[in-house]
C-alpha cells in the first residue's frame, strides 16, 4: 500500500527492503529500454509501465516465457540477439559522402511503426511458433527489424536481405496465432 504504482517500483521495494538477492533487469524505468520485460499475471509486458492497479489482486511475476532462466526474473536473450544480428540491422549503401542520405516524406513514413521497437522480446516470447522453433524461426521482433531495413528506400541490399529471411524456418513458421 505504501509503494509507487508500477510493478517495477514494487520489485525495487522488495529488493531494497525484503530480499536483496532477487535478480531482475531494469534500466530506464520509462518504457524506453525494454530491459524490465517480464510476465505479469500471465501477460508479457514492461514492469516499469504496468501499474499494479491494472492487475487484479495478487501479482504473479515470472521471467519471459520459454527462455532459459539465468536467475530469478532474468531470461537468456542471447538467441534473440544472435537472430537480430543475423538480419544485419544497419543501413547498407555505397553512397557514402558528407551529405545527408535524404528520403522522400512518403518513403520516411513507411518506417513509422517499425523503428520504434525496443527489442524487449515481449512479442517473441508470447509467440507459440517461437516457442516451438525458437532456434530457427526469427520471431516477430526480429522479423519486424528485418522488414524495417528491407523497406528502407536508402538501403541497397533489399534483395539479399529478402533472401536471408525468406525460408521455411526463419520466416514462414508464423502461423498467425496473433499472441504477439
Amino acid at each position: 500500500d505504501n509503494c509507487s504504482s508500477k510493478v517495477l517500483d514494487i520489485l525495487n521495494k522488495i529488493k531494497n527492503e525484503i530480499d536483496p538477492s532477487i535478480a531482475y533487469r531494469r534500466s530506464c524505468a520509462h518504457g524506453v529500454c525494454g530491459s524490465c520485460a517480464m510476465n505479469m499475471n500471465g501477460k508479457n509486458g514492461l514492469a516499469c509501465t504496468k501499474s499494479h492497479s491494472e492487475l487484479d489482486g495478487d501479482i504473479d511475476i515470472y521471467p519471459l516465457p520459454h527462455l532459459k532462466v539465468l536467475k530469478d526474473l532474468i531470461g537468456d536473450l542471447s538467441t534473440l540477439y544472435k537472430q537480430y544480428e543475423s538480419v544485419e540491422p544497419w543501413l547498407k549503401t555505397t553512397k557514402i559522402n558528407d551529405k545527408e542520405n535524404i528520403q522522400t516524406k512518403e518513403d520516411r513514413a513507411k518506417l513509422d511503426g517499425l523503428y520504434e521497437c525496443i527489442m524487449c522480446a515481449c512479442c517473441s516470447t508470447s509467440c507459440p511458433s517461437y516457442w516451438w522453433n525458437g532456434e530457427k524461426y526469427l520471431g516477430p521482433a526480429v522479423l519486424l527489424q528485418a522488414y524495417r531495413w528491407i523497406i528502407d528506400s536508402r538501403d541497397e541490399d533489399r534483395k539479399e536481405r529478402l533472401k536471408k529471411v525468406a525460408d521455411e524456418l526463419k520466416l514462414y513458421r508464423c502461423h498467425t496465432i496473433l499472441n504477439c
